[in-house]
């Protein structure tokens, strides 16, 4: 009997919570080509400057780099071109109208294999000021010193 894959994770943009504050997130699909898949699946990927936009009802996957497969012929991919990504129309709509104002942005946060499927998921983020990361900072420190006080409480 077959084992059935289950989520495997490629690439994660580290800075998409930092510099966006994130409302919701869509899973999407993502049109590759042989090499991409081979270079995906040896674990190979960066979403670092990558972002999603609506063109003519269709998304796109813009400056996602998929470095080029080690054992791949003269056919192999160009590392940084536009992918096709595969949602469903209404999803396209909403995600079209959500970029219509100025600092709103389609980030792609998490690439990753999915039932054999290669999967990105895409959250819907507004920009954040200096002020507002400064907070996110102070924040995440708040809640690790409570826990190292909680764990050092336990050990004694």
């Amino acid at each position: 009997m077959a084992k059935r894959r289950g989520e495997d994770t490629v690439a994660i943009n580290r800075r998409a919570r930092f510099d966006y504050e994130i409302n919701d997130t869509f899973e999407v699909g993502i049109a590759l080509v042989g090499t991409e898949v081979k270079a995906l699946r040896a674990g190979k990927a960066s979403l670092a400057e990558a972002f999603a936009t609506v063109r003519r009802g269709e998304l796109w996957l813009v400056q996602a780099t998929i470095p080029e497969y080690a054992f791949g012929n003269r056919a192999n991919h160009d590392p940084t071109r536009q992918r096709k990504l595969l949602a469903h129309r209404r999803e396209i709509e909403r995600m079209a109208t959500f970029t219509q104002e100025q600092g709103r942005t389609l980030v792609p946060m998490k690439l990753y294999w999915k039932d054999g499927n290669a999967k990105l998921l895409l959250g819907l983020g507004v920009g954040k000021a200096q002020h507002d990361k400064r907070a996110s900072m102070a924040e995440r420190d708040a809640k690790r010193q409570v826990q190292r006080a909680l764990r050092d409480r336990q050990r004694a």
